[in-house]
């Protein structure tokens, strides 16, 4: 866990007069029934016009945002849109209307937003989410004994996406992966409303171990999972599994009463959460300071 964005955090916190609400993807504003994201894409960075159209990309970046939102346990309800960069009039118009496609898909509102220009395109999303109603997660939710739950397929974007760079033509289940995410909705939905106990979800845009060693840190815990049971597709790289980003699946801790009590299919049990804080796949322990992790600011 020791990487530039790590750090970086650190030193945010340290700067605020009351950072008690930092810790998650989310901002959990429990007066207000609310919860807040904000995310950035950046050119050359998250994106290359070479592998994705302004269309596609104006569904990714809001489906990116979405994705913070569900792993929180909220409902998503409205987002602000800021854009900057050499922008033209094509690529609004068809940003925008792939923007709009994923709201009306997830009924999400789009109340405002900037323009600027810029050197590189740049997306700022702030998404807004109720909260009524649901258990909302947390990382520091997880406790021994809990199971360990994946929802959709790890390992397919990153894949997707080096095949991209291979050949920008490329086409199939991997690329879609990596272009057109799956986002696990009802499987969130059903997640916060039926679990009783506190639970720690997160989305595996950072990758799967990502996840587990950020849940691991704030909740003073460890795992063990068996690979065999990780979701992911045919001829999935082993390290692209375990360490590969942008899939948006779902990373779940769940009591073992709340996991029963989900009927969801792509639910899916991979190991427990132990005492300790090492993260053992099929007993071998991952090494905490090495690994392939997908990082955006490395």
């Amino acid at each position: 866990m020791q990487n530039t964005e790590l750090k970086f955090i650190e030193i945010i916190k340290n700067s605020l007069w009351d950072s008690s609400y930092l810790g998650d993807d989310c901002a959990y504003l429990k007066d207000f029934n609310l919860c807040v994201s904000a995310d950035s894409l950046v050119e050359g960075v998250h994106f290359d016009f070479k592998f994705i159209s302004p269309y596609l990309l104006g569904k990714k970046a809001l489906k990116v945002n979405i994705s913070d939102i569900l792993a929180s346990g909220a409902k998503p309800l409205y987002a602000t849109v800021c854009l900057s960069g050499k922008l033209d009039k094509n690529f609004i118009s068809e940003f925008y209307k792939g923007l709009n496609s994923c709201a009306m898909e997830f009924g999400v509102k789009i109340v405002g937003g900037d323009l600027t220009s810029g050197e590189k395109i740049t997306i700022s999303i702030c998404i807004f989410a109720d909260t009524k109603g649901v258990n909302i997660s947390s990382r520091k939710n997880a406790k021994e004994g809990y199971v360990l739950a994946l929802s959709g397929f790890f390992g397919a974007s990153a894949t997707g996406l080096k095949m991209l760079f291979e050949n920008p033509k490329t086409q199939n289940e991997f690329t879609k992966a990596h272009i057109e995410p799956d986002l696990k909705y009802d499987c969130a939905r059903q997640i916060a409303k039926k679990a009783k106990k506190p639970y720690a979800m997160m989305d595996s845009s950072d990758g799967l171990v990502n996840a587990l060693r950020w849940i691991s840190k704030e909740s003073n815990v460890g795992f063990e999972l068996e690979f065999d049971k990780i979701p992911r597709l045919k001829n999935t790289p082993y390290a692209q599994v375990l360490f590969g980003g942008e899939d948006y699946s779902l990373v779940c801790a769940l009591s073992q009463d709340d996991y029963k009590n989900i009927d969801d299919k792509t639910l899916v049990a991979v190991g427990r959460v132990v005492s300790g804080d090492k993260i053992l796949v099929d007993g071998k322990e991952l090494d905490k300071e090495k690994g392939e992790e997908f990082l955006h600011f490395d």
